[in-house]
């Protein structure tokens, strides 16, 4: 599936801007210590949703609702970024409808159940539920918000970081997970638009489940070979020709990929050691740095910490498995 999307625009980013600060209050940029060394880590795992993904999609259903004040929307999602739609659909009154796969997580699909939308579970993956979902909206004639191929839910993404740099501007070095590319890609337009191109960026991927990797160095997206991961954000296809794929490959970023068991090891040791409740998307990026993955041992290092939706009783396996 090919959706031809453009980088987002001056107005788009500064559209963005105004309306996550009229409804979003910043998230926190803490420090905390994996083995001993200071980390910063920018805590989307405390937006009201759960996760970042609220920031693009209040931004592109105000988008929207700017070109339309009465249309719809809607999308498809493997959990967050429908909670995002959902809850931006609620605080301005926009009909949608959100798409998510038969295998989405539990605590998730249980979040978007208590929301006044039409919640739709087709398919086996992401992509089937992403088919499903731009069919129905060609049928209804109604805007279809990708989580990630949009240059309005870039825009919104951008967000993250620029809190973040107001808040911890020593930073050198960020480490950003990646499914579709969404929130490397708003990172990134947000670095390059404050002037600090000297900030590092790398990218990080589930061993699992990583397509853009894969597709950066030549692979078809239907043709990468998808493993279960407890990081569910960042699994499944992208889309081919997607802007993020684009706006990563001309930015000559490292992605880099982190095996199934400290992403694990991450989620738990999140929790014992400095009191945070993330899931596994969200926990990638702390499990390169911790393991050694990224490449750099002295630089002013962060990372965003992309959500907390993690289903209890997979939260309560991980607190109580070995850590050896």
């Amino acid at each position: 599936m090919i959706r031809h999307v453009l980088p987002p625009t001056n107005e788009q980013i500064e559209h963005a801007r105004e309306i996550v600060a009229q409804y979003l209050k910043p998230t926190p940029t803490v420090t905390i210590y994996i083995d001993g060394r200071p980390v910063f880590a920018k805590l989307e795992s405390l937006q009201v949703t759960g996760s970042f993904k609220l920031r693009g999609a209040l931004a592109a259903v105000d988008a929207g609702q700017r070109v339309d004040p009465d249309g719809a929307v809607i999308t498809a999602s493997a959990g967050n970024h429908g909670l995002g739609v959902a809850h931006a659909a609620q605080l301005l009154g926009v009909k949608a409808t959100v798409v998510v796969p038969q295998n989405a997580s539990a605590a998730k699909v249980k979040k978007l159940a208590t929301y006044n939308i039409e919640l739709i579970q087709f398919g086996d993956s992401y992509d089937d539920a992403q088919a499903h979902a731009v069919e129905l909206a060609e049928q209804r004639s109604v805007r279809f918000i990708s989580p990630f191929n949009d240059s309005d839910v870039i825009a919104g993404q951008s967000t993250a970081f620029d809190e973040m740099l107001a808040q911890a501007p020593e930073i050198e070095h960020v480490v950003v997970p990646v499914g579709g590319g969404g929130l490397v890609s708003g990172t990134l337009v947000s670095r390059d638009g404050n002037g600090r191109t000297d900030i590092r960026v790398t990218g990080i991927q589930a061993e699992e489940s990583a397509a853009l990797y894969h597709v950066l160095r030549g692979a078809h997206m239907n043709a990468v070979v998808h493993r279960p991961t407890i990081a569910d954000g960042l699994a499944g296809g992208g889309d081919e020709g997607a802007i993020t794929n684009e706006i990563v490959e001309k930015s000559g970023i490292e992605l880099v990929l982190v095996p199934e068991i400290e992403i694990r090891r991450a989620v738990r040791l999140l929790t014992e050691n400095s009191g945070l409740v993330v899931e596994g998307s969200g926990a990638a990026p702390y499990a390169a740095i911790a393991n050694g993955l990224i490449g750099d041992d002295t630089s002013r290092v962060g990372f965003i910490a992309s959500g907390r939706n993690i289903a209890h009783e997979l939260f309560v396996e991980l607190l109580q498995a070995p850590l050896a």
